[in-house]
């Protein structure tokens, strides 16, 4: 016989009213996080409640069923949305009938002292899972939603190591013990939370879990896939997030407005959802030390010289032009001189030698970007170059201008989203946070934002961003980036007015090329330095004959030329390295040198790209040299790549790296 309506009444008060006697002795004395942290005892165990400073209509709450304090981001977010946050310690009791007790008491203690909503939102880190799914599944009718996050969902997967989980042998014993079951029992039970959905799904409660991808002590295919695949097919509302490449830890994430926006909108409160800035909540930059010093000269001063050195997307309008438009708006006061320093093809070995002459050459820089990530790796240098290049450009800024801020951006190609989708960070990004982490000075990971985003289903590679050279999506999403680093680092909490430069740190390779500088061949011609011993000519004025492209800089400009093999000629410099600055075209050579009558040796100079375009291609022929003056000699090889229709050697400029 079913009880009547009257009788369920009366039943239900019941409960309320035994469950209300296992509370002992309140105490409000504490704080938590600036928030009032009201604490009492239930069935003598810890409990708490955090109170926001205004509550929100309604009353409503989130439960942390386990680890409460531990990535409190979420907790934090909705305190301030005017959520209470409530605890009980049911610790080592995983989920078992004991602390749906407790947690039965818990709920009747704060609904009816505190008025809090009749539904909570239930958080379950780790296996907190399991005590957020089974007391949801108990009491489906008290649950507006639940956010699990890296949950256990299945406990013979942890701790009973049952699959590809280590499990934990002692909480499996535990276990076992407060549900009363032996290790047969266990593997079938009707407890185990991943057999208790249907309660949840009937009752229409939509489940978020925050998960790592990697994880191996509760793995997501053993978990979270199996919740997600079980609940959608009983009809079910299931949300994932699976953050790539993070184990069980860190929890939730550093940016919790997708938690915060699930919740809210499964509570009455859709309307104060906010848009979220990254797909797992952390952003894509390191800031370091910061971009206090450029700041400061812009306050102060009202003026400020920024410059983009980089390849052709930075010489594209795209990224830079609205870089600028944001700094504009930050400091409506100053007046900019913006510098574009970017030219197609070039990475950090030309950029550390023409830093000088494209860069400084318009004065004193306060703030620079810099990005060599897609063409140090298209154009095949070497880790030990990528570094020498990057580290070239960085401490010749500083050397200019202590005061100076440098920025580097990690731009992305599909080489590099391969890369990350493995699991692995591209070398040549790895090389250039080598030189942004000695140098202590701000980066960006763009290559890692694009490829996550596109994993999370924001936007596609094919039609919206459109290649490495990116289409005008792209160059706002690179320049969005951009906006949330320099928000974060002038943001109050980070930003510390300072205009001290501070003592540089030692080189991390001595041979790097900050004292790289471009020769002119006309002016080493005219200083008696370079002796056309034969076949070369200098031209005051190249350009080609041809359709091939070309780039800017690179021609209308005096060039060395030779065309025949076996054409020599000699040159005399000081310092430590020396290289070539040349248009490889399709008609380019190889080229033989020796350096101080030492054995020949022969470079390859046609590249991939030379059959269309008089492609600027900087070789170093030499980095290591003893300091002091050399000689170096050059000959046209009787060789050429099978692809080239000649012999032809085009030097736009030297290369020389000289210390003294």
């Amino acid at each position: 016989m079913r009880p009547t309506t009257s009788l369920k009444s009366k039943l239900s008060w019941l409960l309320f009213f035994f469950a209300s006697l296992l509370v002992v002795g309140e105490v409000s004395a504490e704080t938590w996080q600036s928030f009032n942290k009201i604490e009492f005892k239930i069935d003598g165990r810890n409990a708490f409640l955090i109170e926001p400073t205004q509550a929100a209509p309604g009353r409503p709450w989130i439960w942390r069923t386990e680890f409460f304090g531990h990535q409190p981001q979420a907790d934090l977010a909705l305190l301030k949305k005017g959520f209470n946050v409530a605890y009980v310690d049911v610790q080592n009791l995983y989920g078992g009938p004991l602390s749906m007790t407790v947690m039965d008491a818990m709920y009747a203690h704060v609904t009816t002292q505190f008025r809090l909503s009749n539904k909570t939102v239930l958080e379950g880190f780790s296996r907190g899972g399991l005590f957020a799914l089974n007391w949801a599944a108990r009491n489906p009718e008290k649950v507006a939603c639940i956010y699990n996050d890296a949950p256990v969902c299945d406990f013979t997967s942890w701790p009973g190591g049952k699959g590809r989980s280590k499990g934990s042998p002692a909480d499996w014993e535990r276990l076992k013990k407060v549900y009363e079951l032996n290790d047969e029992e266990a593997a079938n039970s009707k407890l185990n939370p991943i057999q208790q959905l249907d309660r949840l799904a009937n009752a229409k409660i939509p489940l978020l879990h925050v998960c790592g991808a990697t994880d191996d002590a509760v793995p997501i295919e053993e978990n979270s896939l199996l919740v997600q695949q079980r609940y959608q097919a009983l009809g079910g509302s299931f949300t994932l997030i699976s953050k790539p490449h993070c184990n069980h830890h860190p929890h939730s994430l550093e940016d919790p407005t997708r938690i915060v926006n699930f919740v809210l909108t499964h509570t009455g409160f859709a309307d104060q959802t906010t848009e979220a800035l990254t797909p797992f909540g952390y952003d894509y930059f390191h800031l370091r030390n910061g971009l206090q010093k450029c700041r400061a000269k812009f306050e102060q001063a009202k003026l400020g010289r920024v410059a983009f050195l980089g390849g052709s997307i930075t010489a594209s309008n795209g990224w830079r032009n609205l870089v600028c438009e944001d700094l504009k708006m930050r400091f409506p006061e100053t007046e900019f001189d913006f510098i574009d320093a970017g030219i197609s093809s070039l990475g950090s070995t030309p950029g550390a030698f023409r830093f000088r002459h494209d860069v400084l050459a318009h004065g004193p820089v306060d703030l620079l970007f810099e990005e060599a990530a897609v063409n140090d790796d298209s154009n095949g240098f070497s880790d030990v170059e990528q570094v020498r290049g990057m580290e070239g450009i960085v401490r010749q800024a500083f050397l200019s201008n202590p005061e100076m801020n440098v920025v580097l951006l990690h731009f992305v190609d599909p080489g590099k989203m391969t890369e990350i989708r493995r699991g692995k960070t591209p070398a040549v990004i790895v090389n250039h946070e080598r030189v942004a982490e000695h140098y202590r000075i701000p980066s960006i990971d763009l290559a890692r934002e694009v490829t996550e985003r596109i994993e999370a289903g924001e936007f596609t590679w094919d039609k919206d961003f459109r290649g490495l050279h990116p289409a005008p999506f792209g160059h706002a999403l690179y320049a969005r980036s951009i906006g949330r680093m320099l928000s974060a680092a002038w943001s109050e909490r980070n930003f510390r007015p300072t205009l001290t430069g501070g003592e540089l740190p030692v080189p991390l390779d001595v041979a790097s090329y900050f004292h790289g500088r471009l020769v002119s061949p006309s002016d080493l011609f005219d200083a008696k330095k370079l002796t056309l011993v034969s076949g070369w000519r200098m031209d005051a004025n190249w350009k080609p004959d041809g359709k091939a492209g070309t780039r800017p800089g690179f021609v209308d400009v005096p060039a060395l030329i030779a065309e025949a093999p076996g054409a020599t000629v000699k040159l005399a410099f000081e310092g430590i390295g020396i290289g070539i600055f040349i248009a490889a075209g399709p008609d380019t050579g190889n080229l033989e040198y020796r350096l101080d009558k030492g054995d020949w040796q022969k470079q390859e100079l046609f590249t991939e790209w030379s059959a269309g375009l008089h492609l600027p291609w900087a070789k170093m022929l030499a980095s290591e040299l003893p300091v002091g003056p050399h000689e170096l000699e050059l000959r046209v090889s009787e060789t050429a790549d099978a692809r080239s229709k000649g012999n032809s050697i085009r030097i736009v400029h030297f290369l020389i790296n000289n210390p003294t």
